[in-house]
């Protein structure tokens, strides 16, 4: 999406961008964001739409930032263990939205990277870009020998930008480590390495293009998966020249009916790549956004950007399938300790939130189509546990949630009652009659085997209510439950009456050092201290009002 701005009309486009002009911009609207939620923490603001509110802000404030906050607030989009849920909606609407560069400075980009004139390179060369983002534009072109071709030039001036980025962005970890005891729950250096690290391979066209010959190679027996082809002599760092392959807009639910292409079996081809893509080759297509997928009228599913790729290098092939048939068997302390010796859960002290979190998607997941209604209960239930006992997914986690959220999404809009599972059957039947490529025969049958054994032995629909009411008393769940409640309520009163004793004390203080100041002459002084001893009062008497009615809620409840 483009925003119809004169080109460099937004601060960061600038060709003079000094580090110190660039700290400043970035410290001044943390500051601000840091400033709302203290404010917000203390009185209170913590509801919903105040939430939504700053959200929107610091939406805003990201996309006047430039490339790399727009790449910042699309990463955080998928950390529901870092953010409240009205800032991950908001963020997930978050697109690239800025406008794109002259046309001259492109072109004198690819003669410069290509060292050649533009006309001796192509043949033909449409000097409005077809598309634009953050990170470059891309113009439709003609090669000498007569193929049609896409050419991607990045963004001038982005990796001086990035560098200023690094070290303001470090700035403000180094600043919240230093002043904020929240920040020391998460891992904040291993989240800013693993950004700058994706986001530099991003920029690097020669990067792009072996991934996207790679990702060729692993489907070049997949004649429903299409990727286009290279031409590395017109591609360097700054430009990389692809093969047109022009398609429909893998959302654009219309225009496919149109061309008689069925939305399911779309759908069930794109389960099947990406479950292909994690469990076998463990190397995908991190952002599957419906700019880069397209379908062709013959029905293929086109992929067309390879900046941000990642891989899961420990995922074998055993584990996957003793994961696969532990969730057939619903089966949570196998699902849990196959997913953390895979690497993508990370163990903690307690392990409870994690496990009721799995229990709960076992139960409601396998058996039957994805509800929309459920999968929202799902969401509200992540963020419970997240906000009682926060921990830090791998880096490899928050890149397959982005893929496989962003994918859901997508085959939502296609087909609003598709069945995650009933997509993926065709894959699984394609893991269990390749053994000879899965290469664990042994391993197959045993799993198989237990699984029949468990479907043979499987208890009652009043067994299973039973034990998992004796799990629940076990684990101290409900016990738990009802305690929180209680000193919630406590620990709020406290709270407030501790504000009141506060405001109180300030609007005392203010009052008789206005006093002395009055006696003394300073009527100008005086006069500002007695505001503030009014406000003062104010922000008491308010606190003191909420305070009333805490209690008197609390005691009807108690009732």
């Amino acid at each position: 999406m483009l925003t119809q701005n004169a080109p460099n009309s937004l601060r960061w486009q600038r060709t003079q961008y000094s580090p110190l002009t660039r700290q400043i911009d970035v410290f001044s609207a943390a500051g601000k964001f840091f400033f709302f939620l203290w404010w917000d923490n203390l009185f209170q603001n913590k509801s919903s739409s105040i939430r939504k509110q700053r959200a929107e802000w610091l939406v805003k404030t990201m996309l006047n930032l430039g490339p790399t906050f727009i790449k910042i607030g699309q990463s955080l989009s998928t950390r529901g263990d870092l953010l409240p849920k009205e800032y991950i909606e908001e963020l997930g609407k978050l697109q690239d939205q800025v406008p794109p560069f002259p046309t001259t400075q492109a072109i004198a980009i690819i003669e410069k990277e290509l060292g050649n004139s533009l006309y001796y390179l192509y043949r033909d060369f449409q000097e409005r870009p077809i598309a634009a983002a953050s990170l470059g534009q891309v113009h439709k072109a003609s090669l000498q020998t007569g193929e049609e071709v896409v050419v991607k030039v990045q963004r001038p001036g982005l990796k001086v930008l990035f560098d200023l980025d690094v070290k303001a962005v470090k700035n403000v970890i180094r600043f919240c480590q230093k002043y904020f005891a929240w920040s020391k729950r998460y891992d904040l250096d291993a989240i800013y390495h693993d950004f700058f690290t994706i986001l530099y391979q991003e920029i690097d066209y020669i990067n792009e293009g072996k991934n996207a010959d790679r990702f060729r190679k692993n489907f070049q027996d997949y004649p429903e998966i299409i990727v286009p082809h290279v031409y590395w002599t017109h591609t360097t760092e700054k430009v990389i020249t692809l093969e047109y392959l022009p398609g429909i807009k893998i959302n654009d639910l219309m225009r496919l009916e149109t061309y008689n292409i069925n939305p399911k079996k779309i759908n069930q081809i794109g389960v099947c790549c990406y479950l292909k893509q994690l469990l076998l080759d463990g190397f995908f297509q991190a952002d599957p956004h419906p700019g880069n997928l397209a379908v062709s009228l013959d029905g293929e599913i086109i992929f067309y950007d390879f900046g941000m790729m990642a891989e899961v290098k420990s995922l074998t092939k055993d584990q996957m399938i003793k994961t696969f048939f532990a969730v057939l068997r619903k089966d949570v302390d196998q699902v849990l300790n196959t997913l953390i010796n895979i690497g993508l859960i990370e163990p903690m002290p307690d392990m409870m939130p994690v496990r009721r979190l799995m229990n709960f998607l076992l139960e409601n997941f396998t058996d039957k189509p994805l509800d929309f209604y459920n999968f929202d209960e799902i969401k509200d239930e992540m963020y419970m546990l997240f906000e009682q006992q926060p921990f830090r997914l791998p880096s490899q986690m928050t890149f397959i949630l982005k893929s496989l959220t962003t994918l859901d999404g997508i085959a939502r809009q296609l087909d609003p009652e598709y069945s995650l599972i009933t997509c993926s059957q065709p894959f699984v039947k394609s893991i269990t009659a390749d053994q000879d490529r899965i290469g664990i025969v042994g391993e197959l049958a045993k799993q198989t085997r237990d699984f029949i054994r468990y479907k043979l032995r499987k208890p009652s629909k009043s067994e299973v209510l039973i034990r998992q009411l004796e799990t629940k008393i076990e684990d101290g769940e409900i016990q738990f439950r009802v305690r929180s409640i209680e000193n919630d309520r406590l620990l709020k009163r406290i709270n407030l009456a501790l504000k009141t004793l506060i405001f109180t004390c300030i609007t005392g203080l203010a009052f008789l050092s206005g006093s002395v100041l009055l006696t003394g002459g300073y009527i100008k002084s005086a006069i500002v201290v007695f505001i503030l001893s009014g406000l003062g009062a104010i922000f008491a008497l308010n606190s003191g009002f909420k305070l009333s009615i805490r209690e008197r809620l609390d005691k009807m409840t108690e009732k």
